[in-house]
């Protein structure tokens, strides 16, 4: 036990100081190559911090296990914006542009209404002889993604011009120096959440807690540990766009990359997710859409952040008396 909580607070460590290598590096490659800080953020920085939420949920897959794999996703973009979005935006307001509000919130709608038609298409609609995600789901996961990256590279320099972002002084001029930032950050990240979630994940199945639950708190919750991380350094630094950036582009990973590329590796079963579960996920990609419309200045505000930390607080709540 004393190992294994040195292993995490060092993995703890190890995602601390990628984030801010990271942040650093990834603004300074937006303003080399003229594309924005946002699209930086959710392609380069929301992938990257996908990375062990892949290794996990393509693992759990070609293990047979698919309550890990679903769980893992399901539980880290909640994590992602009902507690990371809602600490980040405690920091500093994060501002929402009209490309968010027409594009990004309402593809990560879609995702998830996506994720939830094919998982329980049984139950939902008498398709199918049970609740999946098969290959063919997958690859259409996969398609989509890919398109989604297309179009946002393709659009991405003329809504540079557009970025109202300050750049950081600190952050280095040079495009080489930022790119091994990016690299030893990311590499910070995932290893260093690697480390956080095995540790993890020892202590909680030597208390005898079951796969679901394990998959949907302390997985979802380590593997989010690399977004919690870097968005509050981005937030502190005054970079809204990088942090809201990495939420959108880690929540649309999730989906579309991991669980497209976890279902064309093995048919991820929904038979162990609860109603609860699938609505929060749902209400999560909502609440993004709500805050656009209806928040002051185009912004998730500190009264947005309260309530997404309240949501978030319930449903943990919600899961330790259904255990």
């Amino acid at each position: 036990m004393v190992l294994d909580t040195l292993i995490l607070l060092g993995g703890l460590a190890l995602v601390v100081f990628g984030a801010d290598w990271l942040v650093e590096g990834a603004s300074s490659i937006a303003r080399k190559a003229g594309l924005s800080e946002f699209l930086i953020g959710m392609t380069i920085v929301g992938i990257g911090t996908s990375m062990p939420e892949l290794v996990v949920s393509l693992t759990g897959a070609l293990k047979g296990n698919a309550d890990i794999a679903i769980g893992n996703v399901v539980g880290s973009n909640i994590f992602n914006v009902f507690l990371i979005l809602g600490v980040t935006a405690l920091i500093s307001p994060i501002a929402i542009t009209a490309s968010n509000k027409r594009r990004d919130i309402p593809l990560n709608i879609l995702a998830t209404v996506l994720l939830i038609s094919f998982g329980m298409q049984h139950t939902l609609f008498g398709l199918g002889s049970s609740d999946t995600i098969n290959a063919m789901e997958g690859g259409i996961f996969l398609l989509l993604f890919a398109a989604y990256m297309f179009y946002s590279f393709k659009t991405g320099k003329r809504e540079a011009e557009d970025d109202s972002s300050e750049a950081s002084p600190k952050a280095s001029d040079r495009l080489l120096v930022a790119i091994l930032m990016v690299i030893a950050g990311l590499a910070g990240l995932i290893f260093g959440g690697d480390f956080f979630v095995d540790a993890a994940c020892r202590i909680a199945r030597a208390a005898g807690l079951s796969d679901k639950f394990v998959a949907i708190t302390i997985l979802a919750g380590g593997t989010s540990m690399p977004e919690l991380v870097t968005c509050v350094v981005a937030a502190a630094k005054k970079k809204g766009a990088l942090a809201l950036g990495n939420i959108l582009g880690s929540n649309i990973s999730n989906i579309l990359l991991i669980l497209g590329a976890s279902a064309l590796a093995c048919p991820l079963s929904f038979a162990n997710m609860k109603t609860a579960d699938l609505g929060v996920i749902t209400l999560s990609s909502v609440m993004l859409l709500v805050s656009a419309w209806t928040g002051r200045n185009n912004r998730i505000g500190r009264m947005d952040a309260t309530s997404y930390l309240l949501i978030f607080a319930a449903y943990m709540a919600y899961l330790i008396m259904t255990i």
